[in-house]
Parts: structure tokens; C-alpha cells; sequence
């Protein structure tokens, strides 16, 4: 499998992060039987952390690529987890997404859809997983999304 998701990443255009460090007392992931546990991953590009409010000074679609950076650190965490065989991971499971919003903000979802529709580009039905995408007033470092990963693996 780790050749079809290089490929399918280069197909999009995207390439895999380092494993982000984590950035307090905490560990990146845990493994206990096949399952395989990742921190929150909050959203990063080029520039450094994707800052920003939902329904304040930032779209839909702007979350929704945030979340689609948050995917791309949770799968480079599952890399390293998998000691950089990525073919040893066999499904996602579920995801937990928190959106940077305001109260009224409602479209949480579709900013989560970023994740889940990377996920199910790069793995087909083994990136099809269960779900919650939820508001938070604040995240860590003003960051616009962070999202936490179980995945199965061999």
C-alpha cells in the first residue's frame, strides 16, 4: 500500500510532512494490539501554523484545506508509527476533528470533509472511518483545525 499512496499523492499534488514533534508533554502516538492511537495534529503548511476563526476571518473551503494539512500530519505520524511502512496500515477508523469557530458557526462538517476526503482519495474504502467534528471556542496557537486519528494496522 505504500506505493499506491505515494502515488496517489503525487496524482494530487501533495507530498507527506515529517512527522510533526509534539509540542508539549504528551507522545505523537500510541500502539497497543493493532491499534494505532495519534495526537491531535493541528493544521501547518508551508508558512507554519494555519491560523483563523470559522465564521470570523475564515471560509469554509479555508478550513477545509486546514483539516486536509491535519490529515496529511496524522498520516505521516501513522508512517512513522509503522516504522515508515505505511503498507502496514490497514484502515482508518475514526477521526475527531475540532474546528476554531464561532458560536453560531455550523458548517464544521464540511471543514472536517477536508480530512475525510483525503483519506478516501489515498486509501478508497480503507479511508472511510466514523466521525465527529465538533466546535471549539480556541485551539492551540490560534490554529484553525485539529484533528486526531485511530487507524488499524497489521
Amino acid at each position: 500500500m505504500t506505493v499506491e499512496i505515494e502515488a496517489r499523492l503525487a496524482e494530487l499534488g501533495l507530498e507527506l510532512p515529517d512527522a510533526p514533534a509534539p509540542q508539549a508533554n504528551y507522545v505523537p502516538y500510541v500502539i497497543t494490539g493493532k491499534t494505532l492511537y495519534v495526537s491531535g495534529q493541528i493544521a501547518s503548511g508551508e508558512n507554519g501554523p494555519i491560523i483563523g476563526k470559522l465564521g470570523a476571518d475564515m471560509s469554509t473551503d479555508d478550513g477545509a484545506e486546514a483539516a486536509k494539512a491535519c490529515a496529511l500530519a496524522l498520516l505521516a505520524q501513522a508512517r512513522a508509527a509503522c516504522g515508515g511502512d505505511l503498507g502496514r496500515l490497514v484502515r482508518v477508523v475514526k477521526l475527531v476533528g475540532f474546528v476554531n469557530s464561532t458560536g453560531d458557526y455550523t458548517e464544521q462538517p464540511k471543514v472536517v470533509n477536508g480530512a475525510s476526503d483525503l483519506f478516501v482519495a489515498l486509501l478508497g474504502d480503507k479511508g472511510r472511518h466514523a466521525r465527529s467534528a465538533v466546535s471549539a471556542a480556541s485551539l492551540p496557537f490560534g490554529v484553525a483545525v485539529e484533528i486526531e486519528g485511530i487507524f488499524e494496522i497489521d
